[in-house]
């Protein structure tokens, strides 16, 4: 389990698609506590397996349902990456609840500054749009964001500029694709109200709307 609340930015270093997807990845400034073999570690939002690491770099082998769903087979030598280790016990939880399992893959629609501020649109699925709320949580490339625009097949983020300068969202450009997981709670929620049959008509016939 993670917070989204990213930790390091990486630099993908290696991209091997012999047998399976390998990713090497450096990371830019060490952690205090150096990666172990087997640990999990969130990349750009997708939670990955430490298969061998080796100081600063670590690589990480990625699962062909995890390539389709996911931005990952399309990074190259170079590309920076968010990176999060992940939660241990008696760790402060500071952003929500994220699995690293990301739902779909979503597309920057527009990038607009609101004065030292911007706000990101982001095309996605109308089913996790409909899962999500406004000022709900949503997690964008391993980020914990809270949603401050929400359409049938789109929702919009407000990113502060620390968020920009520590994550690599600052640098995304209209038509640049994301990772996006929604909020596991809202998952459960919808899951269940489906079960059990309870539309907005049901609701509103039962006088609770």
């Amino acid at each position: 389990m993670f917070t989204g609340l990213i930790q390091r930015i990486g630099t993908v270093k290696r991209v091997s698609r012999g047998a399976g997807l390998v990713l090497e990845i450096a990371v830019d400034e060490n952690w205090a506590k150096p990666l172990e073999e087997g640990e999990s570690v969130a990349v750009n939002g997708v939670c990955l397996t430490v298969v061998k690491c080796d100081g600063s770099r670590f690589t990480a082998d990625v699962l062909r349902e995890t390539e389709s769903r996911t931005g990952l087979a399309e990074l190259v030598p170079g590309a920076k990456v968010n990176l999060e280790r992940a939660l241990r016990a008696g760790d402060a939880m500071g952003g929500h609840i994220v699995q690293g399992h990301v739902d779909c893959r979503g597309t920057i629609a527009a990038k607009t500054p609101k004065g030292r501020d911007f706000q990101l649109k982001v095309r996605c699925g109308r089913v996790l749009a409909a899962e999500s709320v406004l000022k709900g949580s949503i997690t964008i490339d391993g980020v914990s964001l809270t949603i401050s625009g929400l359409g049938d097949d789109w929702l919009a983020v407000d990113l502060i500029p620390t968020t920009a300068k520590e994550t690599t969202l600052g640098m995304k450009k209209v038509g640049d694709m994301v990772n996006l997981e929604g909020d596991i709670v809202g998952k459960y929620v919808a899951k269940q109200t489906k079960s059990a049959g309870l539309t907005e008509e049901a609701l509103r016939n039962a006088g609770f709307m």
